[in-house]
């Protein structure tokens, strides 16, 4: 059962399989006929066919758009690469749902099974767009990890330096290979806010007696989304693994909170009547835990808040808006400000009207208040995602204002989805682990494959 759980929806034998399976349905529909049927009559079914399929490949690509663009039914829009998707999908269910009304034994058998695989097909496909469900297990909520047993004995006191010190000399302690992935239960002692599970990822170095004090990255899906989409979507845990090998065990602790309390819930990553006080959890609960719990250090510059969609805009809200706690910001399709719906119905709904109230919540704005900022404001958007791009454009020009280090990135080849966020995770990491200490290489920002490095802008401090 656990090897079907992590057998992989993104590439590999899986997707290969069904996409053929379904074409060779398609296929037999095409160019098979039955043996009392004339040739005639066979090419003017075929034509029908042809010609449902391409009005169904309209009305499905319209349906698509007005979801997507125009009734924002998801929030956000589903990029032209899924209406294609969907549009597609639709014009070959048309063309063998009419092979199902002009043919008739084995052949109708053969189009009910090709109406079947390409449903299933056209919703891989678009998984495989976005990188949000990566095995089948993830489907069935299987990436619920064991529950993290916090050991009391431990004590974080040497610094990485130290650490350093201590593999010059060959006193390094035995450390596991790899680094573990955990749940934990954060108690919402200050905000009272009713959150899922969170997973935590803890490298090879954090797994010894007296580990370093390490840095912490603070992760958040997007919505709707949960923790454990975080870590199996993003696959920074194997990101992170690989990174500790040539560090000598060190990396980032990552933690993935739960910002909204349920996948169908936006709680805006703000204390409101709505959902309750998540950014109390967030900036009290949270960073409480985990300074009391794990190996970290409690320097701001060793921390960084990130996320996807949703997620990256509650970073760029709360990192500005607590510098004391946080130094970095990593926003992956990030959103100019948080919302539900549109502008009206959220300050309406979360706010009781109150623009005031709102704009509190709302990153240009805070950059701007508590200017000046020794931060850094790491995002990415996707090709196929121009909101995205517009929305850290923006927000990069109030950082930059506000004093904060600027780094806007291009994802190649993809648009709101998880290979974005993968793909500025690598230039994150490696940003990140060389301000924290762990990285003496300063990181050459023309080798990542598939980023485009937009804006980078540092502030001159001096």
């Amino acid at each position: 059962m656990l090897q079907l759980a992590k057998i992989s929806l993104l590439q590999g034998w899986l997707p290969t399989s069904l996409f053929s399976l379904t074409g060779l349905t398609l296929f037999v529909l095409i160019f098979t006929k039955s043996k009392r049927s004339k040739h005639l009559f066979s090419i003017i079914n075929l034509l029908i066919q042809l010609g449902v399929a391409s009005i169904f490949f309209i009305v499905g690509g319209l349906i698509a758009w007005l979801i997507s663009d125009v009734f924002l039914v998801f929030g956000v829009s589903l990029g032209w690469l899924v209406i294609i998707c969907v549009a597609i999908g639709f014009a070959l269910v048309g063309f063998a749902g009419t092979a199902f009304v002009f043919t008739k034994g084995w052949k109708r058998l053969i189009a009910v099974i090709a109406i079947v695989l390409t449903l299933i097909s056209t919703a891989l496909r678009v998984d495989m767009v976005y990188g949000e469900y990566t095995t089948l297990g993830s489907i069935f909520g299987m990436g619920n990890f064991p529950k993290l047993e916090v050991n009391k004995e431990k004590s974080a006191t040497a610094s990485i330096e130290e650490w350093y010190s201590l593999a010059k000399q060959n006193k390094l302690p035995k450390m596991p290979k790899k680094g573990i992935l955990r749940s934990a239960h954060i108690p919402n002692t200050y905000s009272k806010f009713k959150a899922r599970t969170a997973n935590v990822y803890l490298p090879p170095a954090a797994l010894v007696k007296h580990p370093p004090k390490l840095p912490v990255m603070v992760m958040l899906a997007g919505q709707p989304g949960s923790p454990n989409h975080f870590f199996a979507a993003s696959d920074i845990a194997e990101t992170l693994d690989d990174y500790a090998k040539s560090h000598k065990g060190l990396a980032p602790i990552v933690v993935a909170p739960d910002q909204n309390g349920e996948a169908t819930h936006n709680s805006l990553c703000a204390d409101t009547g709505v959902y309750g006080k998540a950014e109390t959890y967030l900036i009290r609960d949270v960073p409480n835990w985990i300074r009391k719990n794990l190996p970290v250090s409690k320097d701001p510059s060793m921390w960084l808040m990130g996320g996807f969609s949703q997620g990256g805009t509650c970073a760029t809200q709360l990192v500005p808006a607590h510098p004391n706690i946080f130094r970095s910001m990593y926003s992956a399709g990030g959103e100019l400000e948080p919302t539900y719906q549109n502008r009206q119905e959220t300050i309406k709904r979360y706010f009781n009207g109150n623009t005031s109230a709102y704009e509190r919540h709302v990153p240009s704005k805070i950059m701007r208040k508590n200017a000046p900022l020794k931060q850094n404001y790491y995002a990415i958007a996707g090709y196929w995602d121009p909101k995205s791009q517009a929305n850290q454009a923006t927000i990069a020009l109030s950082a930059h204002s506000a004093g904060i280090n600027v780094l806007t990135m291009l994802a190649k080849n993809s648009g709101h989805d998880w290979h974005t966020v993968k793909a500025g995770l690598k230039v994150v990491l490696d940003l990140f682990c060389k301000q924290t200490g762990i990285s003496k290489t300063v990181p050459n920002l023309n080798t990542y494959p598939n980023v485009k490095i937009l804006v980078h802008k540092k502030v001159n401090r001096d």
